[in-house]
């Protein structure tokens, strides 16, 4: 079920509301887990039993890390850490990365002139990427007694199955919101006001913005190999890299949104990536909740920047690498992830990723540049295969001349052409200026304004445009 889907709008989300509202305040909790089991349930179907297994393994987890025997035998204590996140990641590698592996040990197998057995084909579970950092995050913090463990069953499952943040985050680690899930004596009325501005915002940005340019970008992409000109394969680049910001922030903005609406306040997850002055900043900016989970839960571990210059370069490598893949199970994947961890490390190796300037031309050209890198990432990633990206590339920055495709000419609208130049207009906004942060400074002129505007004009608009049937899944809901 997606927050676009007239079936959520119409029927779910009012009926939560209402129940919310109703219930006592001690029942939110319950509310929470309950409607959140549905919501997944309606979208994943018996995938729901697998959310379920891994929520009691870890559960248990917990218990028998925090439980006074446990912190008596340190060792014991090391090896339940370790096999439940053993079992995570298994879990992990197996729904959504065993068909890779088995595609790849066949391929070898074939040039060394050995035949393989059948490549896994396994459907992936909606939001398994993202409950499964969930899961680890919640275990460690546990084991570093950061938290003391979840005794009650329903705060763990409002926890981690959370509909708002279930399906594609943000990453919420558990330290970020244990104290919040026993407070349940809020001002219900309140937190669904402060809650239904943020939320209308993301549902514009993705259905008004995102969806109209989706044809596009799916056009460029579609077009035979042999046509993509310098043109098309730019047109492209550009689109889809509007496309996935106001698709994925969005997102973020209804799950922030829908969680304040429970009482619950979640991470930011977006600060204006677009505008960053270089790839480091650029990772300070997007998907901020996975860079963190990352650089806490993997690059510290590793050793971080703490054992000399080889170590903390090849920590960085391994973390951008990691990155990439966890977004699929894909060579493109891979590559992008490698992509950018390159750039991270010739940033770190001459300084350029923590130099700042106040000249204006030179932040102008810092922007630039990093937005150019970026959208070279965003060809790689959006590419079907290797090959497409380096015909795109190679299009890019080799010009190359020729009609326009007609899968450009079916897709191409005037609406969606304005709505680009429109969404791109954010590239030049000053870089503290985050309209999601914006909207919830309810005793600032500017928020005001705002939130009027998203009320009264997009929201409407955007939910005529879901009447209509004009809206698609989140792009995040296949990683």
């Amino acid at each position: 079920m997606s927050f676009a889907s007239p079936v959520f709008l119409w029927y779910f989300l009012p009926a939560f509301l209402v129940l919310l509202l109703v219930l006592p305040k001690r029942w939110r909790n319950g509310l929470v887990a309950v409607s959140s089991l549905l919501f997944y349930t309606w979208g994943a179907g018996e995938f729901v039993f697998l959310l379920l297994a891994c929520m009691a393994v870890n559960y248990a987890a917990g218990i028998a890390i925090d439980a006074e025997w446990s912190k008596r035998q340190l060792r014991a204590r090391k090896w339940i850490l370790i096999g439940a996140i053993v079992f995570d990641i298994g879990i992990l590698a197996t729904w959504k990365y065993a068909g890779f592996f088995t595609a790849q040990a066949a391929r070898i197998s074939e040039v060394f002139g050995f035949e393989w057995g059948a490549v896994a084909t396994l459907a992936l579970p909606i939001g398994i990427s993202f409950y499964t950092f969930h899961h680890m995050s919640y275990v460690i913090d546990v084991y570093r007694e950061h938290r003391v463990a979840q005794k009650s069953p329903v705060q763990f499952i409002t926890y981690i199955a959370m509909f708002p943040q279930l399906i594609a985050g943000p990453i919420v680690r558990y330290n970020e919101i244990s104290e919040q899930l026993s407070d349940t004596d809020r001002p219900r009325l309140a937190d669904i006001s402060h809650g239904l501005p943020r939320f209308a915002l993301g549902l514009s940005k993705k259905v008004i913005i995102a969806d109209s340019i989706a044809p596009l970008v799916n056009a460029a992409f579609a077009t035979p190999d042999s046509q993509v000109t310098t043109a098309v394969a730019w047109f492209g680049a550009i689109a889809y890299t509007l496309q996935i910001y106001f698709d994925f922030s969005g997102y973020t903005d209804m799950a922030i949104g829908l969680g304040q609406m429970m009482g619950f306040r979640l991470p930011e997850n977006f600060n204006r990536p677009y505008s960053a002055s270089s790839i480091t900043d650029f990772w300070r900016r997007w998907h901020m909740s996975l860079s963190r989970w990352f650089r806490d839960y993997v690059y510290i571990p590793l050793g971080g920047n703490r054992h000399g210059t080889f170590n903390t370069y090849r920590n960085l490598a391994l973390v951008f690498l990691l990155t990439g893949f966890w977004h699929g199970a894909s060579w493109t994947f891979v590559i992008w992830g490698a992509y950018h961890g390159a750039l991270m490390v010739v940033e770190r190796l001459t300084g350029y990723g923590t130099r700042e300037s106040t000249s204006v031309p030179i932040i102008v050209l810092r922007r630039i540049l990093t937005l150019l890198f970026v959208i070279v990432g965003w060809v790689i990633f959006r590419a079907q295969s290797i090959s497409q990206a380096s015909v795109f590339l190679k299009a890019m920055f080799w010009p190359t001349f020729g009609p326009t495709p007609d899968t450009i000419l079916a897709a191409w609208s005037n609406e969606a052409l304005l709505l680009m130049i429109v969404a791109s207009l954010t590239v030049f906004f000053p870089r503290e200026f985050v309209t999601g942060k914006a909207i919830e400074q309810f005793g600032n002129t500017r928020g005001k304004v705002i939130r009027v505007v998203v009320i009264a004009v997009l929201f409407p608009y955007a939910l005529i445009s879901v009447a209509s049937g004009t809206f698609s899944p989140f792009l995040y809901f296949q990683f």
